[in-house]
């Protein structure tokens, strides 16, 4: 049976409260009440610390930096700038359409939750349980990339002020492992300090930009002209087309920009959650936007006239090389580097936070292996730290592939977008689906505490009801958030958003040159494809059974 808690005076008084007499604390029990879920979790968020949070969880300048070599061999300097442009309009219309999904829905599950609430009866189940599988995956990949970077940062900092340094896998490995055990104790042993620590964060993340961009454009001893940076493309991947050399390049671009749902997965510990999750996400994206198109053109003027050059480069990473160019300093340039370093570990507590959350809300309605255990909230400090410690135990076992090849980091980089692009477009093309079909309504004046709409089944589920709800289970009363798109403008939005995706999932999976090789494949799909099978699997031989997997579990229940 499904863990029911009974219907309390307190949730009818607080469905029947106009929202204009309720506190912030009250109007947010309500929004998670209407969802079918009890508050466990603190509120300890605002929009500024979650906008700090999503800005150093996409860590976009950053990564324009550290994934250079990626977007830059295949479509060189106009390649990246273009591309950059296209990704970041394609981003925008993601996470505004899945704001919208938020604001209607502001609950830690996410996409798996909302594909639940809006997909068709039949398909509800299978679809909700399969988006969920895909988004811990792509959550998971993105820690274990963030981590990897920067093990092997660390590395390239080591040979570049010890020529004589032999860089080893298992030297990188054990970095990596410890970022893993300090990014753990900042979500568990100071936890409480989290906001404050995401806020400083956004600072730093703001003024490091300054700090590396200032040095790099002023102290470069040659300057490139406009039509090198604006009209000049690269193919050094040996494709057959430059227009194929291109979209490929794009990719690791779609990469600097994932994780925008950062914010989304932290819906129950932000105060105002249907208001302040879409302006934080959407804000986040435009913030982080403007300062990588920054970093890029600062870069690229000063990138002097070996183009090809940087990527040759001994240090393994070509933003290395850059700084040393432009300063010509070993120290400077170390220097530099250690704050871009110090940026990416930043993110990898956010990373973990919201990978943990996800694998929380998951578990919370018995979609994972060992859900018992993993949707447990530490009663002392209200945080996730089963499933914050598991997060980590699988980001130490699957790092040890890093042993056997370096270059697992661009298998990761395609499974984190095949991913996450994967739960993210199923669950806009369910709202495309509701909403071409007029399905969805507004919110009306009395109309506080509506129905969502979940599978229903009378042995395991009960249904949240409210204004306008079809009692007998058939169809339920699907209204929007406070924050939405309104008109033929969401809806063009919407069907923008999964054109997009589609075409970055076909990008995606591909290797980044022409002559593939044991070094050079990408095995991305095959890791994806063993993810969907194994859930699968799992999904038949379990899940689905008496006690398994039956969609969100209804925790509360709201009537007017």
């Amino acid at each position: 049976m499904a863990a029911i808690i009974p219907e309390s005076v307190e949730f009818k008084e607080m469905a029947n409260e106009p929202r204009s007499r309720g506190s912030a604390e009250t109007r947010d029990r309500v929004e998670l009440a209407r969802v079918g879920k009890k508050e466990v979790l603190k509120r300890n968020f605002a929009f500024m610390s979650m906008l700090g949070f999503g800005c150093i969880v996409l860590s976009t300048w950053e990564g324009v930096l550290m994934l250079f070599a990626l977007a830059f061999q295949n479509g060189g300097p106009s390649g990246l700038v273009y591309g950059f442009i296209i990704t970041w309009i394609g981003t925008l219309s993601i996470f505004i359409t899945l704001s919208e999904l938020a604001s209607m829905a502001p609950t830690s599950g996410g996409q798996y939750y909302w594909c639940a609430m809006l997909g068709p009866r039949k398909y509800r189940k299978v679809l909700s349980y399969m988006t969920g599988w895909l988004t811990v995956c792509g959550w998971q990949g993105a820690l274990i990339s963030a981590f990897i970077l920067s093990g092997s940062m660390i590395q390239s900092l080591a040979a570049l002020n010890n020529p004589s340094y032999n860089p080893k896998n298992w030297q990188a490995l054990l970095i990596m492992y410890t970022c893993i055990v300090l990014a753990a104790l900042f979500n568990t042993a100071v936890s409480s300090f989290l906001p404050a620590i995401e806020g400083l964060i956004l600072i730093t993340h703001i003024a490091g930009f300054f700090a590396i961009l200032i040095p790099v454009v002023y102290l470069a001893p040659v300057h490139n002209s406009p039509k090198e940076v604006f009209d000049l493309f690269m193919n050094e991947g040996g494709w057959p087309t430059q227009g194929l050399s291109f979209f490929l390049g794009t990719i690791s671009t779609v990469f600097i920009f994932l994780g925008a749902d950062s914010v989304i997965h932290m819906s129950e510990e932000i105060r105002n959650a249907s208001r302040v999750v879409p302006w934080a996400t959407i804000s986040s994206v435009l913030v982080n936007g403007l300062l990588g198109f920054g970093m890029i053109l600062g870069v690229l003027f000063s990138l002097g006239n070996d183009l090809k050059g940087v990527l040759k480069t001994p240090y393994g990473y070509p933003f290395i090389q850059i700084f040393m160019n432009s300063t010509r300093s070993t120290a400077a340039t170390t220097a530099l580097a250690s704050l871009l370093l110090a940026l990416i570990f930043f993110s990898t507590i956010g990373l973990v936070a919201s990978t943990s959350r996800m694998i929380w809300s998951f578990a919370r309605d018995r979609g994972l292996p060992g859900w018992r255990v993993l949707s447990k909230v530490d009663p002392r400090s209200s945080i996730p730290v089963a499933s914050i410690l598991t997060t980590c135990i699988i980001s130490l076992l699957l790092l040890l592939i890093y042993l056997g090849s370096p270059l697992v980091l661009s298998d990761m980089i395609s499974l984190t977008i095949n991913s996450f692009y994967g739960s993210y477009f199923i669950s806009a093309a369910i709202l495309l689906y509701r909403r071409l079909r007029g399905q969805i309504k507004e919110r009306g004046s009395g109309d506080h505490c509506p129905s969502i709409s979940l599978p229903h089944d009378a042995n395991h589920t009960v249904t949240i009801t409210g204004a306008g709800t079809d009692q007998a289970g058939n169809e339920f009363n699907l209204t929007w958030g406070p924050w939405r798109v309104r008109g033929w403008l969401g809806t063009l939005n919407n069907i923008f958003a999964c054109t997009w995706m589609l075409l970055a999932l076909f990008f995606s999976s591909w290797p980044t040159t022409k002559e593939v090789d044991g070094q050079t494949m990408n095995y991305s799909i095959f890791i994806t494809v063993f993810v969907v099978a194994a859930s699968a699997v799992y999904y038949f031989v379990w899940a689905r059974r008496e006690g398994g997997y039956i969609g969100p579990v209804i925790e509360v229940r709201v009537q007017n």
